[in-house]
């Protein structure tokens, strides 16, 4: 398990997810309306360790948590929340039933342009049950699957065989082109590593070849 402060009550950490046998990210942020949890992994490899932070971090804030699931290939530890801790789990309407079916409740099915604790917002992609969050007050976006880290320090689109066999690579940076709209700093991936500076730049580099 690697753990990244990435700014005050925003952390960032990894655990090896043993269906992709890898190392995947999850986000923690501390909100006015209690913690936030996107995509939680429970680490296999560091699970006491892990437990005694979130245990301890729980007690001190002494309010709701609050799992928000970008995809359902992305449920992972949300049922050992809900049961820890009576979490509450959020997800896009579209994906309730998969997510349900992954986490064994869905609290909150929302659908786009709903309020979100904290203050997060939900961006529609390209893939329709899945969704990219963005937290305003870290400048950071939180994607699943459709934004990857590029291993050289910036980001890339999700493999074209990933989409709905009717999308393209172009359908989906035409989805996620608002998002440059924001002022992204950081790109919180799931998979290969966050971009913690110049996010803007980093999205924009990866959409401008299908560029409309």
């Amino acid at each position: 398990m690697d753990v990244l402060e990435i700014a005050a009550g925003l952390w960032r950490w990894t655990g090896y997810h043993e269906e992709w046998r890898e190392d995947v990210g999850s986000v923690y942020c501390e909100t006015s309306d209690g913690i936030v949890l996107v995509d939680p992994i429970v680490p296999p490899e560091d699970a006491d360790r892990f437990w005694r932070a979130l245990d301890r971090d729980v007690r001190r804030l002494d309010g709701p948590v609050h799992v928000l699931v970008t995809v359902f290939w992305h449920t992972r530890s949300a049922a050992a929340m809900v049961e820890r801790f009576g979490a509450r789990v959020w997800a896009p309407a579209s994906g309730k039933a998969a997510v349900g079916r992954r986490a064994g409740v869905v609290t909150d099915p929302y659908r786009i342009g709903d309020l979100l604790p904290g203050g997060l917002e939900a961006f529609r992609t390209a893939r329709a049950a899945e969704v990219v969050y963005w937290i305003p007050e870290h400048g950071a976006l939180v994607p699943g699957d459709v934004l990857l880290g590029n291993g050289k320090g910036g980001v890339r689109m999700c493999p074209e065989s990933w989409l709905p066999s009717s999308k393209t690579h172009a359908d989906l940076a035409a989805s996620l082109k608002p998002l440059l709209d924001l002022p992204v700093e950081r790109i919180l991936v799931s998979h290969g590593e966050p971009v913690l500076s110049q996010g803007r730049q980093a999205l924009a580099h990866a959409l401008e070849a299908y560029a409309a």
